[in-house]
């Protein structure tokens, strides 16, 4: 059984730092893009950033977190992460984790991810 879960959201302050995981089950972690969405009450499900399968090389961001967020994994415990720093009040929102198999398409749209976690909100005051 497939199971990704995420667990580090929270309620923080403009300016603060969080730092989002991802636990996988079910599947060959290694051989999966890994990725977070977001998505934000009545908006869209949107990209917030992506890491290749062998964790060593790509990784991509939303132009809205570069700078301040960054993504990893660690394959030999399955878990994938997301450290947001400088968070804004518009960084609120639903955070996902999402997995893709290797060579499915595009990392930046959500139709390409095989699997997704049940999400964990984050909240910025101002």
């Amino acid at each position: 059984q497939v199971q990704l879960v995420e667990s580090g959201g929270g309620l923080v302050q403009a300016g603060d730092s969080l730092r989002l995981s991802c636990a996988a089950s079910g599947f060959t972690f290694r051989d999966y893009v890994m990725a977070w969405f977001r998505q934000a009450p009545g908006k869209e499900r949107e990209f917030v950033a992506a890491i290749n399968w062998n964790g060593g090389g790509s990784t991509w961001y939303a132009d809205s977190v570069k700078g301040r967020s960054t993504i990893s994994r660690d394959n030999a415990k399955n878990t994938a992460d997301l450290q947001m720093n400088s968070l804004k009040p518009e960084d609120t929102a639903v955070y996902y984790c999402a997995a893709r198999q290797r060579f499915n398409g595009g990392v930046y749209d959500a139709k390409n991810y095989n699997y997704w976690g049940q999400g964990t909100q984050v909240t910025v005051s101002s």
